[in-house]
């Protein structure tokens, strides 16, 4: 077994540390931020992770180092995982009712509230009247990639792998990521609007955490993606049924209840860190070539 240790520049002596907990025969560095510790003792890993925990780093416990190519999905959530916010947050901060509406957001996400599409339903309410403009300055002047997302997408691509964003926001964001990123594929609730304006009502079936789920199992049938060939991405616990379909899934600066639930935990480093969880080469290969 191995253990790829992470965190943005990482100390020799946090390396070292972790090596001889687990007992490591070898030490192979990926980069300025990663380590890997090979041929580790397993039953040494709840003893790490405490020691994870209180150190500020991430670990990833692998069986083997597979290739990239070997793998076939990438199925990201949007707000707070792919990007730096949360867009009906800062929507709803342009009529004056962020807090009222964050307040129903961390509660949903957290699974305080277990009814997501009700949820949604009400915060989208709180929209109504808000100009189109409006959500088109949030994506302009509010909305960042998190650290790590272009290089995570652009070096799965190039692996191959389908990149899809599934997410309980909304197509007037996602739309506008697939075209920037080109992603492969993307699934969101569609905002109601009438002369330019939000009606406080959501169109069609709502994207929850269900529905993140069946996106996940249907492509994974159209591409015959079994599920050690899914790496699945969320924050919330709107994201726990898609992460169970994916052996690979990643609780990223995610919420308790799904930190628990995913077999990998993005805690310090970025979203690029899943990178150093595979062998890359071929990858990065392909991208030198288009360049």
């Amino acid at each position: 077994m191995h253990l790829v240790l992470q965190a943005p520049g990482i100390r020799h002596d946090l390396i070292e540390q972790a090596a001889a907990l687990v007992s490591a025969n070898r030490i192979t560095p990926l980069n300025a931020s990663a380590m890997r510790l090979e041929d580790i003792d397993p039953a040494a890993l709840p003893e790490v992770r405490q020691w994870a925990a209180a150190k500020h780093v991430d670990i990833g416990p692998l069986e083997r180092i597979r290739p990239l190519h070997e793998m076939k999905i990438l199925a990201m959530d949007m707000d707070s995982t792919l990007i730096n916010i949360e867009c009906i947050d800062e929507i709803a901060d342009m009529v004056g009712k962020k807090t009222e509406v964050s307040a129903i957001t961390e509660a949903a996400m957290r699974g305080e509230i277990t009814d997501f599409s009700e949820s949604l339903r009400r915060r989208v309410a709180l929209l109504q009247g808000v100009a189109e403009a409006d959500l088109l300055r949030v994506y302009n002047e509010r909305l960042q990639l998190n650290t790590g997302a272009e290089k995570l997408i652009r070096t799965m691509k190039a692996a191959g792998v389908h990149v899809m964003v599934v997410s309980g926001g909304f197509t007037f964001f996602t739309e506008k990521l697939r075209a920037r990123l080109g992603l492969d594929s993307a699934h969101a609730n569609f905002l109601e609007v009438d002369h330019g304006r939000l009606t406080g009502r959501v169109y069609g079936d709502i994207v929850d955490g269900n529905k993140k789920a069946a996106h996940l199992q249907a492509l994974a049938q159209t591409l015959n993606a079994t599920p050690d060939q899914r790496i699945a991405v969320g924050d919330g616990s709107n994201d726990l049924a898609m992460l169970s379909h994916a052996a690979y899934s990643v609780a990223y600066r995610a919420k308790p209840v799904l930190r628990e639930a995913a077999a990998f935990q993005i805690n310090y480093a970025g979203l690029d860190a899943i990178l150093n969880w595979f062998d890359t080469k071929e990858a990065i290969q392909a991208l030198r070539q288009d360049k």
